[in-house]
């Protein structure tokens, strides 16, 4: 037991060692950089510090590496360093790309599968690590597939509960010329979870262990930092209620995905039906989700009902009065407001309190007000469509 507690804590440490680790550092800060750009732009003041990307780039990853890595100990589940290595490459190789959703798992795992099944078959030799290469099997494949259906489960969880967290509202201009607000997601996580690489110190310790293994029984645990990304733009409908279910048939597909995966440990070909597969949906996925929002009605776009809201800014008074995105501001302090300008004239009524009809996202029409005081955000912390047409414009020119 000591042994394996000290090759747990040396193969944590690879954590540190791994180019993985401080790529997601940087793709964290590069997106939330250029993020509050993007809004100072927009609406002349950031929404969300650009430490919230730093901030949400661990803690759900942490919580799916440690049930991966249950699971991975529980079995013995085994990836050879080549492997390892190759994954590496394909993910900075895809990050340079700078499209995240090429950093999902369907992705760089399949890839990787299909480059370690290409060096097998063709017995490539390279000079630098060729000692490890030279420890590929054909075992290794339900090994990859395996990892590949559990890494794409914790990847639509995760988008489910963290996907649209930081959304960022933008502006483009439809075929109509009409001004319209979407919503645009970039995120990037981190998931370090354990993994056994073949050929180690430790020993199994009963005759049935590891369940999937890789030739001797003899391995050695190591920290392997798998960078998830995920993007994705909203125009039709609520952004919450869209990446909520984009991260549900992504967690469908992982399921799948995995059960293919088990039964390539008997029939083998199926673990490259797996990473096809896996590949395949997870493009899919992304591209029916945009077709289906670009045939929806413009969600964020100016109403005949009064003024929508596009955004609120956190801990502003429009924050604290519970005002949503996707809202429409039809009365304020007794007045109904058509434009965003006729709203600001009537605020400027009462500059200690304002009392707002606002019609909820469910349609229902609610009544909020309550008191300003001095040194607040003037503006309420609102964020309106109208009135950009001209902006964008200029920025095109």
């Amino acid at each position: 037991m000591t042994d394996w507690l000290i090759a747990c804590l040396v193969g944590l440490g690879e954590l540190f060692l791994n180019p993985l680790f401080y790529l997601s550092l940087i793709l964290c800060w590069w997106i939330g950089s250029q993020r509050v750009k993007q809004e100072r732009r927009n609406f002349n003041t950031k929404i969300l510090d650009s430490s919230h990307e730093w901030q949400g780039l661990l803690p759900q990853g942490l919580l799916w590496g440690l049930i991966l890595s249950i699971i991975t100990l529980g079995t013995g589940l085994a990836i050879p360093m080549a492997a390892m290595i190759i994954l590496t490459a394909v993910t900075l190789v895809l990050a340079l790309t700078f499209q995240f959703r090429f950093l999902s798992p369907a992705y760089t795992l399949s890839l990787t599968f299909f480059i370690v099944f290409f060096m097998y078959q063709q017995n490539v030799q390279l000079p630098v690590w060729n000692e490890y290469f030279e420890q590929l099997e054909k075992a290794i494949y339900p090994t990859l597939a395996i990892l590949l259906g559990l890494l794409l489960i914790a990847e639509g969880f995760i988008i489910q509960r963290n996907g649209a967290k930081i959304m960022t509202p933008q502006f483009t201009v439809s075929k109509r010329g009409q001004t319209i607000g979407l919503y645009a997601s970039r995120r990037i996580w981190l998931l370090p979870m354990f993994v056994f690489i073949p050929g180690g110190e430790l020993a199994a310790p009963f005759t049935w262990y590891p369940i999937f293994s890789i030739g001797e029984a003899h391995i050695a645990p190591i920290v392997l930092p798998v960078i998830i990304g995920f993007t994705q733009n909203v125009q039709g409908m609520i952004p919450e209620q869209a990446v909520k279910a984009h991260g549900k048939q992504v967690v469908s597909l992982g399921f799948f995905m995995t059960v293919l995966a088990l039964l390539s440990y008997w029939y083998p070909v199926l673990a490259i039906v797996t990473a096809i597969l896996a590949l395949a949906g997870r493009e899919l996925i992304y591209y029916l989700q945009k077709t289906a929002d670009d045939k929806r009605p413009f969600h964020f776009s100016q109403s005949a009902k009064g003024v929508k809201i596009l955004g609120v800014i956190p801990h502003t008074p429009a924050d604290k009065m519970g005002l949503e995105k996707g809202e429409i501001i039809s009365k304020i302090n007794g007045v109904v407001v058509k434009t965003e300008a006729q709203l600001y004239q009537a605020l400027q009524k009462n500059r200690a309190h304002c009392k707002l009809e606002v019609i909820g996202n469910n349609g229902e029409m609610r009544l909020v007000q309550r008191a300003l005081f001095e040194g607040e955000h003037y503006e309420l912390g609102l964020l309106f469509v109208e009135n950009q047409l001209k902006d964008l414009q200029v920025m095109g020119q």
